[in-house]
């Protein structure tokens, strides 16, 4: 059995619990951990675990919304490390005395009961990855901070069941919005983030027979609103907007099975 939720997604912090069970077992990983310790307590007891229950963090990239509260969690709970050298490099993972264990993308790793792989995305940062996880039967994945399509990403989305997808902003209120010219262009580019349109385009591309769900993830406060991503989702879909759910800052995605 695999499930997923979400602790939060969006500028402010990010992190995706992944849990899979085998009938002996259940294993749990973070995907990202953009919180304080504080902030992770509080978000894991909504979702009813504890961080005790978490056997790895797997880190996307350095920037601060996604990795912000690893150190922490790694040196005080003694959570295992899981990211490319690039982005260890860049989070200063050794000046930190943090043992991580390195990810190349295409490996795929075993711990417990799930298997996850990495793939190669376009965004402005050391050396950026996302994820796909299977329990052997299901398979999921989560892309977000990723600038535009690319053959990695549509080779990655092969054989989901449920993906965790970016929204990050409406092409129309980023560009009218108050942000200054430097930001809308970093954030519009190909290693920014993915449009409501380039997120509905990837989706157009994939083989979509076997998923079961897809949640808009990663949405901006501030160039976004929920319903235009679900819109934009729903009409790849061919189901009701109310079908597509939406990670969001404060409440993430209660668990779904996938």
């Amino acid at each position: 059995m695999l499930r997923i939720c979400s602790l939060g997604s969006g500028s402010g912090g990010n992190a995706l619990v992944v849990e899979a069970t085998d009938g002996l077992s259940t294993t749990r990983v973070l995907i990202d951990n953009g919180f304080n310790l504080r902030q992770l307590d509080r978000r894991l007891e909504r979702a009813g675990l504890a961080v005790e229950a978490i056997d790895a963090v797997f880190i996307t990239h350095e920037h601060s919304d996604h990795s912000a509260g690893v150190v922490a969690l790694a040196l005080r709970h003694e959570v295992p490390v899981y990211c490319t050298a690039g982005t260890a490099s860049a989070c200063c993972f050794d000046e930190h005395a943090v043992p991580w264990r390195r990810v190349d993308p295409g490996q795929v790793i075993g711990i417990g009961a799930l298997h996850l792989e990495a793939y190669v995305v376009p965004h402005d940062a050391g050396e950026p990855v996302q994820y796909t996880f299977s329990d052997g039967a299901r398979r999921a994945a989560v892309l977000t901070d990723a600038g535009e399509c690319s053959a990695s990403i549509l080779s990655a989305l092969v054989g989901l069941h449920a993906l965790v997808l970016e929204c990050n902003h409406d092409a129309r209120l980023l560009q009218q919005g108050a942000y200054p010219a430097f930001l809308k262009q970093r954030i519009a580019g190909a290693r920014g983030h993915l449009s409501n349109e380039q997120a509905a385009g990837i989706l157009h591309q994939i083989d979509r027979r076997e998923l079961v769900w897809v949640a808009a993830a990663h949405l901006s406060a501030a160039n976004n609103r929920p319903d235009l991503a679900q819109c934009a989702l729903a009409g790849v879909l061919g189901c009701d907007v109310d079908n597509v759910p939406v990670a969001d800052q404060f409440n993430g995605l209660a668990w779904r099975d996938v």
